[in-house]
């Protein structure tokens, strides 16, 4: 793993100065005095700069009181924001999406500056807001409009459904892809015609800054979108107790007490909580390839994503071909904290999280574990860069092997063939993610559909799916609730309301027949109605029009 030049964090940033950071610093400051007088800022947090351990700002502190005035702002400038028309809702941030692309090059340094993260990852980052722009500017409002449904007595009456926004929508983000998902729950939300107030996390406050700027320009209407800084315990409690939908992405820990308190409080919220992915090499892949992507899928921002796979499984015939390329394809794997695209791993979020690290690798090595390359700290490149790392023998009932590391990490196991893959895949009390390797396309696809993940690629590692912005994206089980893109992730944030309309009066016993005729007579009919539905459905099927 050979090291790129190490960086300065903010001194050598080509396009952030630290006036910048001041700037958006300030901007917090004064949203978090803004509103009622007891609203408060408190002390300042400090921002530090993961690639060097160097401050590099410090925003406010904000109190419960301060989260108060923020969601009461939301909640007056929502009911207008909820009478403009969708069409027009999503031009704004159809407008915000060019405006981050004309913006990209201080929002990558930014995006460096508070992760640590590679160039290239930045990059990946910051496509995905766009993307999800384009999305909603296209299907929002066909999504939202009203629906025509099935009538309760056709002809005489009438079924159709509308939806209206929730009202105030609380995003909880998370510091590793600090853009990408807070954007993907606060957008969908504002086009629904929510307000929204967003907490990033802590560590990076100042992407959520400048993209609440961002919207401004696009003429997003003020108080629609707020960001609010502050401790996770103190605004996050705050935050839920206050909105009427809390999006929330983190631990599965934090994620059951963020359910609980929405529970108390009868709101809903969609979760996006802990993963430990598999990856499923079969007997027929092409190893090279594999190894190539089974990288790109374990080691994308250095492990820190929700995505990443942290467990492969390779049937006993692939096993020694593949482990050589994914080891060789790993020590080819550069790590620095430059602003250059050199690198194709940065930095460790913090020293928390590199302790965490090491003691799962150092754990799983005690207990037998043997280390193929990599498990070294390298304060050479920078405080908190790591080495990936991959083992073998790892110990199935060991921390490493059961929970998430969320870093460089990955262990490699041989199974007997594709049904002891997918069991062992299948073997967690999470399902985020998964992927399948294989020649045989139709075969992978059909193994994907054992694994018991929200989304499973087949010769991919994480972006055939994620990438796929039309389609739902969420987890099973211990890996959360609901969903983030696609209709599903835009009608979260909307309350269905049906209307229906008789045209004959009210539905009842009539007065004019006897009701014993009438009962024989509804429930010949619903006989008939079923009896004609069944051998509808057959000719459908008969002529290929359904499944």
């Amino acid at each position: 793993m050979s090291p790129t030049d190490r960086s300065v964090a903010l001194t050598d940033a080509p396009h952030l100065a630290a006036r910048r950071l001041a700037d958006l610093s300030d901007r917090a400051m004064r949203s978090a005095r803004t509103g009622e007088a007891n609203a408060a800022a408190g002390d300042g947090i400090d921002v530090v700069a993961p690639a060097t351990d160097e401050r590099i700002g410090s925003v406010p502190a904000c109190d419960a009181a301060a989260v108060d005035a923020a969601v009461d702002r939301s909640r007056t400038a929502q009911t207008a924001w909820e009478e403009t028309p969708v069409a027009e809702r999503t031009a704004v941030v159809d407008r915000f999406g060019d405006l981050v692309l004309g913006h990209r090059e201080e929002l990558l340094d930014v995006l460096q500056v508070e992760t640590g993260k590679s160039r290239r990852t930045a990059v990946e980052e910051l496509f995905d807001v766009p993307t999800g722009c384009s999305f909603l500017a296209n299907e929002a409002e066909a999504v939202l409009g009203p629906e025509r449904r099935r009538a309760a007595v056709p002809g005489a009456t009438t079924a159709t459904v509308t939806y209206d926004p929730v009202g105030v929508v609380g995003v909880i983000s998370p510091w590793n892809y600090p853009l990408t998902l807070s954007m993907a729950d606060a957008l969908p939300a504002l086009v629904a015609g929510n307000a929204v107030v967003l907490k990033p996390d802590e560590k990076t406050p100042y992407g959520a800054l400048a993209l609440e700027e961002l919207l401004e320009v696009a003429g997003l209407p003020d108080g629609v979108f707020q960001v609010v800084t502050g401790e996770g315990p103190t605004v996050g409690p705050a935050l839920i107790d206050r909105v009427d939908y809390v999006a929330f992405t983190g631990s599965t820990e934090t994620g059951r007490v963020v359910a609980e308190r929405a529970g108390r409080n009868l709101i809903d919220c969609s979760l996006e909580l802990g993963s430990n992915n598999p990856l499923v090499v079969l007997g027929d892949a092409d190893v090279d390839e594999t190894a190539r992507g089974a990288v790109q899928a374990c080691f994308s921002n250095a492990g820190q994503l929700c995505l990443a796979a942290e467990r492969i499984y390779v049937v006993d015939s692939a096993y020694d071909a593949f482990l050589e390329a994914f080891v060789r394809e790993t020590e080819r794997l550069s790590l620095g904290t430059g602003y250059d695209y050199d690198a194709d791993l940065g930095s460790l979020i913090d020293a928390d999280q590199l302790d965490r690290v090491e003691s799962r690798v150092d754990e799983a090595r005690e207990a037998g574990a043997t280390l193929l390359t990599g498990g070294s700290h390298r304060p050479d490149i920078g405080p908190f860069c790591y080495e990936p790392t991959v083992l073998t023998d790892v110990d199935p009932d060991s921390t490493l092997a059961r929970e998430e590391t969320f870093g460089p990490v990955v262990s490699v196991t041989p199974v007997p063939d594709a049904d002891a893959a997918v069991a062992a895949a299948n073997d967690s009390p999470y399902g985020l993610n998964a992927s399948v390797w294989t020649s045989d396309r139709a075969r992978g696809a059909a193994i994907a559909r054992e694994i018991d993940c929200g989304t499973v690629n087949v010769n991919d590692g994480f972006l055939a799916t994620w990438g796929a912005t039309d389609a739902p994206m969420g987890g099973f089980g211990d890996s959360g609730l609901g969903r983030r893109h696609g209709p599903e992730g835009i009608r979260r944030f909307v309350e269905p309301r049906t209307v229906g309309v008789s045209r004959v009066g009210p539905l009842a016993f009539p007065d004019r027949i006897p009701t014993e005729w009438f009962v024989r007579g509804a429930f010949a009919a619903i006989s008939l109605g079923r009896k004609a539905s069944r051998g509808a459905r057959r000719l459908k099927k008969r002529i290929g029009l359904q499944r």
